[in-house]
């Protein structure tokens, strides 16, 4: 067996354009999570195509690194482990159950990979795949107050059962996103929840296009056939995706993603226009 590569530092720091690596401080951290979400788009090409993600390193370093693409939950978050762990932060992996589209009560399967880094003496939640609500700093993971960030307003819950749940500010209520424990996943169960996140009937990504990058002072998605860009205090810019070659210009320009040659490529996204389109009458 050849043994798995480890992260390439240097390169991965060049991606998120950074000379040099950041002090193993909270500023340093949170610098790394916004070069990461603004940077590095969520998108799931792979899965509109509906291919088999794979996750180990090696794969996800050259999609990420080299092949200028972004990815999902076990990638980007996979990945910014590796990277974390490597610069000297103490991270682990942590493993959620998705509940943004959830009936009440509902128990789902353990799909979202997220990190737990330990920081001057403070648990500190960290997340940079959760696709258009992600995070975009640290979240402090003991503190049950509203955190602001950036972006979204997020509160951090105990619940009954001693789970964790993490829940974005909507409008006057709150929409729960994800509950988990402090157990890390072995690397098992990351290989089967993203087995069953990108092949199973039942999941919502086998062949459907999602993305999502987030800046400074703004957010771009795409899903459901249209691009959005959010922008504080304004109300959101969307418009519905023309064409394929509409979709191919936001992919590169709007999220700076090389797109693969793949001759599937274009009838993929044709076909998620017109199923798209079809759904939302």
């Amino acid at each position: 067996m050849v043994p798995a590569m480890s992260v390439d530092v240097s390169r991965y720091l060049q991606r998120l354009q950074l000379d040099a690596p950041p002090p193993l401080t909270l500023a340093g951290l949170t610098l790394l999570q916004q070069r990461h979400n603004a940077l590095l788009p969520f998108e799931t090409l792979t899965s509109l195509l509906r291919d088999a993600v794979a996750i180990d390193l090696d794969s996800v370093q050259h999609k990420l690194l080299h092949a200028q693409r972004g990815g999902y939950c076990f990638e980007l978050n996979g990945a910014f482990l590796a990277l974390l762990q490597a610069l000297g932060f103490d991270a682990r992996p942590l493993s959620a159950r998705v509940l943004l589209s959830a009936a009440d009560g509902e128990l789902t399967a353990r799909t979202h990979l997220l990190l737990r880094v330990h920081l001057l003496g403070e648990d500190w939640l960290v997340d940079t795949g959760f696709g258009s609500l992600t995070p975009t700093v640290p979240l402090r993971l003991h503190e049950t107050a509203v955190q602001d960030t950036p972006h979204e307003r997020y509160r951090v819950q105990r619940l009954e059962d001693g789970d964790y749940m993490l829940a974005s500010e909507a409008g006057d209520d709150w929409r729960p996103l994800y509950r988990f424990d402090l157990q890390p996943p072995a690397p098992i169960d990351n290989e089967v929840g993203n087995w069953y996140v990108c092949t199973h009937p039942q999941s919502s990504f086998p062949g459907q296009l999602r993305a999502s990058l987030t800046g400074p002072d703004w957010r771009r998605t795409i899903g459901s056939g249209n691009y959005t860009e959010y922008r504080p205090g304004q109300v959101p810019a969307k418009r519905p995706l023309r064409d394929v070659q509409d979709v191919r210009e936001v992919l590169q320009q709007g999220f700076g993603m090389r797109l693969p040659d793949d001759p599937r490529l274009d009838p993929a996204i044709a076909d998620w226009l017109q199923r798209s389109r079809a759904a939302s009458v």
